[in-house]
């Protein structure tokens, strides 16, 4: 697994493909710069995808939205709203590109330790997938926490409510 990840898994997109269908709420899929680090947690399968990060992420969006079973919260780096073009150039308009691939997304931006914090948490128990990209960009990977994609949260409020509700009585 290793020395995939290290010489870059030209089918990444198939792993992808393969993890979708086994992939519910709780799982993660990160779509990483090329600087995130490999991780030794059992249940996180880190692979170099040798690919531009935009398109990787639209693959994975794709690939999400295709899938009924599944939806996706995207957490961003808080980080990535103050990093400066004059120190990471390009960073102007892969924030524009973000935004419009994200655009039908919830999203929501924390300090990037507090994400990693998640990740790690989740990580105990449910599989993650990393798809390392070559953008060398700093704090632009893109966190994907899925979620239940016929069940809303509304729902499941509304559920809780009748629970507790009954147990009332």
């Amino acid at each position: 697994m290793i020395e995939e990840a290290m010489l870059g898994t030209p089918d990444w997109e198939g792993k992808l493909a393969a993890a979708l269908p086994l992939f519910g709420h709780r799982n993660w899929i990160v779509v990483a710069d090329a600087a995130y680090p490999a991780q030794s947690r059992e249940g996180i399968e880190t692979i170099a995808t040798v690919a531009g990060q935009i398109h990787v992420l639209r693959t994975v969006i794709d690939g999400i939205a295709a899938s009924a079973h599944i939806r996706a919260n995207v957490f961003l780096d808080l980080e990535l709203d103050f990093v400066s073009e004059q120190n990471a150039p390009g960073i102007v308009n892969y924030r524009h590109e973000l935004k419009t691939i994200l655009s039908e997304s919830k999203v929501f931006k924390l300090p990037h330790e507090q994400i990693i914090h998640k990740l790690d948490q989740s990580a105990q128990v449910f599989r993650v997938l990393i798809l390392k990209t070559k953008l060398t960009i700093p704090y632009t990977s893109v966190f994907l926490e899925l979620d239940c994609g016929y069940w809303s949260a509304d729902a499941e409020a509304r559920l809780r409510a009748e629970i507790e509700s009954a147990a009332a009585n």
